[in-house]
């Protein structure tokens, strides 16, 4: 009798000691997929700051040229750069803000104020057709433009990690060990209403 009560004890034992190591090669193998997972949307991030900085940058050179040609256009002038010092206010880029949908909108908010301006100097630049001939000028407007565009395919590709990390995570049993490991889902870029394109740089 005892030696049988010993043989279903290691049994008993033996299958328990199978499945913590299951669930420790499953745990282990989840929590690496949402490390890399989520590496692939702070890197997607890293690459939506790029284009942003990009833009940033190119914008006082921008005003500049322009205010050669338009002197009398100072409220758009004071609007671009208090929309770009808004969102240079925004580039101390941490990674809570992906883990802070609020602070996550409030760069947003900035980006977006900030493509307004921009559409607004576009604008502006078609009352004045001498300033379509300086070559200096042309040059920024291509780059500004592809900015634009750059700044929109970068946005999908984060937009399109971000969903891969978030259903990843929000699978069962996978849930709990994200809770418990403190992976959070990821914000999502939304178009402002009426900025669903990049601004268009025509003349």
């Amino acid at each position: 009798m005892n030696k049988k009560l010993l043989v279903g004890c290691l049994i008993i034992i033996a299958a328990i000691v199978i499945i913590a190591i299951i669930l420790y090669l499953y745990g282990v193998r989840v929590y690496n997929g949402m490390v890399k997972l989520d590496e692939g949307v702070k890197e997607k991030w890293s690459q939506v700051e790029n284009v942003y900085q990009r833009r940033f940058d190119l914008i006082p050179n921008l005003v500049e040229t322009v205010k050669g040609y338009a002197k009398f256009e100072q409220e758009t002038f004071t609007m671009v750069t208090e929309a770009r010092a808004k969102a240079g206010g925004t580039f101390n880029i941490s990674e809570e803000v992906l883990n802070n949908p609020e602070t996550f909108a409030k760069f947003q908010e900035a980006q977006n104020s900030l493509g307004g301006a921009l559409q607004r100097l576009l604008v502006v630049m078609e009352r004045y057709p001498e300033l379509k001939a300086n070559q200096n000028f042309l040059s920024l407007q291509d780059q500004l433009e592809g900015t634009e565009n750059r700044i929109t395919v970068e946005r999908k590709r984060f937009n399109e990690a971000a969903r891969e990390f978030n259903t990843f995570i929000k699978q069962f049993p996978r849930m709990i060990l994200a809770s418990l490991f403190g992976f959070r889902e990821r914000p999502y870029f939304t178009a402002a209403e009426g900025t669903e394109t990049a601004p268009r740089v025509e003349f």
